[in-house]
């Protein structure tokens, strides 16, 4: 009984490792909050300042560092969001731990 619980617990976290599950139901990290703050908001009109910018007589590396830039920005923009995330594995085991202790 003991080999079948702990397969079947192991096959459960094998199956459902990798589904990560997000607080936020948009999941574009450049999505202005209801009321920005002042650093956000510079860090959004920077990037619509790219989004506008004519590309095509950039050079290759300045546009790679165009695109830097960008990533940077998104994920600056995605901490400061800040949220919860939870996989599937994760909530699964705690609710068996609750279970099991409670």
């Amino acid at each position: 009984m003991k080999k079948l619980s702990v397969w079947a617990l192991t096959l459960l976290l094998a199956a459902t490792i990798s589904l990560p599950l997000s607080a936020t139901t948009n999941p574009s990290p450049a999505a202005a909050p209801a009321t920005p703050t002042a650093e956000a908001q510079v860090l959004l009109n920077r990037l619509n300042e790219i989004n506008a910018m004519d590309k095509a007589p950039l050079s290759g590396t300045e546009k790679r560092k165009l695109r830097k830039e960008v990533k940077t920005i998104k994920k600056e923009l995605a901490q400061a969001n800040g949220g919860v995330y939870l996989s599937v594995g994760a909530v699964i085991i705690i609710i068996l731990l609750l279970i099991l202790l409670l």
